[in-house]
């Protein structure tokens, strides 16, 4: 052995051991590709449009949006709040109010301890949730209870919801005014075309901010 490769086997800077490129491991690959398409082309045109036309009119009527969800789908409705209140906004030169809150760590912590984990949400949005605003959330089963008791307390408020959900609807499907399902139960899968999803609804007045309205 030279002494590089010793110097570098000891770093654990050798080269990188490589992954077999088995059958089954590549069908898996190409089965979860072509699975995640049929995931993305189940995503329907004229719910997008609505959501785009809501959003348009949130921006217009200068309103508060709510974003929100649980493990992966909190991920989600963070990168959704980036992409709309920064890219967005930047190119219209209006701003989206739009607040992820599922980000405060200090006060959902607090919420979950002194009342319940169902009311992490539901109690922020009495703080700042006012008729006219919009909520929307994210959740692969459609049944997560913060989220659900969030849905239907601003929607008894006046609050327009929308919710984007896997292919087992949960109760999210029938409470929120508008509802997006994928036609998939795997999360990896939904929470993707959820994404897509968020990025088609920045992208859209990012690549066509004449849609935006005067």
């Amino acid at each position: 052995m030279s002494q590089r490769t010793e110097t570098n086997a000891k770093l654990g800077t050798g080269p990188a051991p490589q992954v077999p490129q088995a059958p089954a491991v590549t069908d898996w690959i190409g089965r979860y590709l072509n699975q995640q398409k049929a995931a993305l082309d189940s995503i329907p045109h004229d719910a997008v449009s609505r959501l785009i036309a809501r959003l348009r009119a949130a921006l217009a009527e200068d309103r508060q949006i709510f974003v929100f969800g649980n493990g992966g789908s909190a991920a989600n409705a963070s990168h959704f709040a980036t992409d709309l209140g920064k890219g967005s906004s930047d190119k219209l030169g209006k701003r989206f109010r739009v607040l992820s809150i599922n980000d405060n760590v200090s006060w959902i912590t607090a919420l979950g301890n002194d009342y319940a984990y169902e009311d992490v949400y539901v109690r922020q949005l009495e703080n700042y949730a006012r008729p006219g605003d919009f909520v929307l959330v994210m959740s692969v089963s459609g049944n997560s209870p913060n989220l659900v008791k969030a849905v239907d307390w601003a929607k008894r408020r006046g609050v327009h919801t929308a919710a984007l959900v896997g292919g087992k609807r949960g109760r999210l499907a029938d409470l929120a005014d508008d509802a997006i399902v994928i036609d998939s139960h795997h999360y990896g899968r939904v929470e993707d075309a959820h994404m897509a999803i968020c990025h088609m609804l920045c992208y859209a007045f990012i690549e066509h901010p004449e849609w935006a309205g005067p």
